[in-house]
Formats: C-alpha cells, structure tokens, sequence
C-alpha cells in the first residue's frame, strides 16, 4: 500500500509537469520560465518548509499566513516613518518570532489544541495587520529601492541582452530550506520533534522536554512566516493586510502533498518543497492557459483532499 501510495503521488505530480510541458511546448520548459516559478513559488517554499516544523509534531499553525501579513505591514509602516531598512526587517521578524512563541504558549503550555489556538491567532493577527495599516496598501515612495529592488535583483547567469537571472527570492527560499532540512534530518531536535510526533507521552518519559520544543517548532514557524511576508511585500513592493492569506492553505497542501511521497507518511523538507513545486508548476501552466482563478482554487482544494485522503488511507493499510 506504501509503495502504490508513493507511486501514484510521483506518477501524478510527473504527469502534471509532462501535461503542461506538452501542451505549452515553446514557454513552459524554458530556463527562463523556470526561474520564474522558483521566484513564484520561492515565499510558499519559507512557509511550508517552516511549517513542516510543527507539522512532524503532528500539530498545526492556521496563523502562517495572518502573521505574513502583519510581518510585512509593520516593515511597511517603519520604512514610511523612516526606519532603516535593517531596524525595520528586524522589527518584523521580531513580530514574526513573539508570534510564534505565543502560538507554542497557547499550544504547549497552556494546552489548547494548535487547530483552536491557531485559528484563534489567526484572527488576532489579521487585526493587528489592519490596524497596523490603518486598512490601507503601503506602496509608492514608503518603500525604499533597497528593499523592493531585492526581489528583483538576483545572481546573473550568462551573458546576451535578456541575461537568465537566478532570483534573490529563489536563492533565500533554499537557503531557508537548506537550514530546516539541516535542522530536522541531522540534529538531535530534529529527531526529538519527531519523536514527539510519533508518541509524546512516550518521548516525554524517555526525557525529551516536549513543553519546550513544540514551543521553539512554533517559533521557527512564526520566523518563517515573517520572512515569507516580507519576501512577498518586496516582490510587489507593497505591503497590505491580506497578502498574505493564501499562504496558509496552499503550505497546508505543499505538506500533505509530500507526505504522500514518504515512506513513514511522516511530513519531510525534501518531500515538501516537492509539494511546493508541483503548487507552483500547476499555477503557473493554469495561468498560462489562461484558465480563472477560482478554478486554480477548486483545484489546489481538491488537492488538498485527495492528498489527506490517500494519507489516511495509507495509515489504515498498515
């Protein structure tokens, strides 16, 4: 059942790719093209790999996207009072990690479930975002040149007029990956979290402070979050409070779309930024085939299901 699991999983996220690249065959397989889903995909990377975090643990973080949000409007709102552009960054990723520890706090030591607590969150941090703003997009001249001119800089690849460009966007989503990946799969936290997210009692009696890591697992997620929010504010060179809201749902899916790809169905950084790349790749050739947007999202839910569907099947097969 695991292999037919795994092999259906790859089969269909291929099949996506070959789908699109023989019905587009002159623009979506090109370098060019490429890069340009990395820079699309590269703020959902930081959210659904920091979010594999407290997923191992088997818990939740609804807030990801709320949080992205507010981390962007705040760095908005210091650029327009005159902040440097460091204090600013590190103001909102400041924001992103007291977020984070309040959700761990509500989670771990209070003992709230991280559905409840985290969509109670949710809601807390889309109003601070508003009130933040004031309601409003900043944009214009409150947003200096050093920052919204990062995600459209990057690392030059060749020569020519029209020169491939490999994103700083892209480069700061691998590098997110990279640490989570190094955390997780080579540390002993990484180990103790999935421990946790085998069995907690268990790993509490075997001496794992559990209290205390799920609590530092939100807090990298609420620093994910922030840094995705401010990767997204630099891209469109403006910061509102919703901006961020449909990075919760689509990281939730880049999860459970690599779990599908593992062997234990337990969430893995490779197998999800996987995940993340098939989101991408399908957005991208759904907008090129001009189809509307409300289809890309009945789509991404439907994936979202089958995606849980075959894991909970799976799980009943063993």
């Amino acid at each position: 059942m695991i292999f037919l699991r795994r092999s259906a999983s790859l089969i269909g996220m291929l099949g996506i790719i070959l789908f699109f690249w023989v019905s587009l065959p002159d623009t979506f397989m090109t370098a060019r093209n490429l890069l340009n889903i990395s820079q699309q995909i590269s703020m959902l990377a930081v959210i659904a790999v920091t979010m594999t975090v407290v997923m191992v643990m088997g818990d939740f973080d609804l807030s990801v996207g709320s949080m992205a949000s507010l981390a962007g409007v705040v760095a908005a709102v210091m650029f327009a009072a005159g902040w440097p552009v460091p204090a600013a960054l590190a103001a909102a990723l400041a924001v992103g990690l007291a977020g984070g520890l309040i959700n761990g706090v509500l989670v771990s030591v209070i003992g709230i479930l991280p559905f409840v607590a985290t969509l109670a969150t949710l809601t807390v941090y889309s109003g601070a975002a508003f009130l933040v703003s004031g309601g409003r997009t900043i944009f214009g001249r409150a947003i200096p040149e050093a920052f919204s001119g990062f995600a459209r800089s990057g690392i030059v690849l060749g020569g020519g007029e029209r020169p491939l460009v490999l994103p700083w966007l892209t480069i700061t989503a691998l590098a997110v990956t990279l640490v989570i990946w190094v955390m997780l799969e080579q540390t002993n936290y990484g180990r103790r979290l999935y421990a946790i997210g085998g069995n907690a009692t268990a790993a509490r009696l075997a001496g794992v402070r559990v209290t205390l890591l799920r609590l530092t697992a939100f807090a990298f997620t609420g620093v994910g979050a922030a840094i995705a929010g401010l990767m997204y504010a630099s891209r469109v060179a403006s910061a509102n409070p919703t901006q961020g809201d449909g990075l919760m749902l689509t990281g939730i899916a880049a999860v459970f779309l690599g779990m599908t790809l593992t062997e234990s169905g337990q969430p893995r950084v490779l197998a999800t930024l996987a995940g993340v790349v098939t989101l991408g790749v399908l957005d991208n050739g759904l907008t090129q085939m001009a189809v509307d947007s409300y289809v890309r999202q009945v789509l991404v839910g439907l994936i979202i299901l089958g995606a849980v569907s075959v894991s909970a099947l799976s799980r009943r097969a063993r």
